[in-house]
């Protein structure tokens, strides 16, 4: 009887402790915290987003988010080394952030360390798991420079499949001649 009268208790504090506990990850609460700023980024409106996430890290120095897009303002107005640090920044404070990936390669492809990008490239396409074929471009793009065209014209048919016309365009273009759609 006791037993049934503590297991019953018991559940009743799971229950309980369910509903009150937040379940929102710091990204999550970061993400509604600098709603403005981010929307300011999707507007394109670089120099003013930059300015608003560059308070947002002084006043909020644990934040990988507010580094995150403070280096995608950074990454839009072609600060690459800036870029870099920030998104450096981001990453060591949470590892998730597979946009960080993609656009520390990308800056990294702009300032031609073609190695360190595909790197990173490699990384996002393993974060993003077939939800972004920005990754699989990018990552194709850098393994052309590195010279691995077999294992790019797999990346870029693999983002073709996920959506993205520019790797359509890119497959037309030499180093690659077989046909992007073939019947089997």
């Amino acid at each position: 009887m006791e037993v049934a009268l503590i297991g019953f208790l018991f559940v009743m504090y799971l229950i309980i402790r369910y509903y009150v506990v937040d379940h929102d990850t710091p990204a999550d609460k970061d993400r509604k915290r600098f709603q403005k700023g981010i929307d300011l980024v999707v507007q394109r409106d670089y120099l003013t987003a930059h300015t608003y996430f560059d308070e947002a890290v002084r006043q909020n120095p644990k934040s990988a988010l507010a580094y995150a897009y403070r280096g995608k303002c950074q990454l839009a107005q072609e600060n690459h080394h800036s870029a870099i640090f920030d998104l450096t920044q981001a990453l060591s404070r949470d590892n998730t952030l597979a946009d960080c990936y993609l656009d520390r390669g990308i800056a990294y492809y702009q300032l031609e360390n073609f190695s360190e990008a595909f790197r990173e490239f490699d990384k996002a396409v393993w974060h993003f798991r077939d939800e972004k074929p920005d990754a699989y471009r990018w990552r194709a793009l850098a393994r052309i420079q590195v010279r691995q065209l077999p294992q790019a014209e797999n990346d870029l048919r693999r983002a073709v499949l996920l959506g993205d016309e520019n790797s359509f365009h890119l497959l037309l273009q030499p180093p690659f001649t077989r046909p992007v759609y073939h019947r089997k």
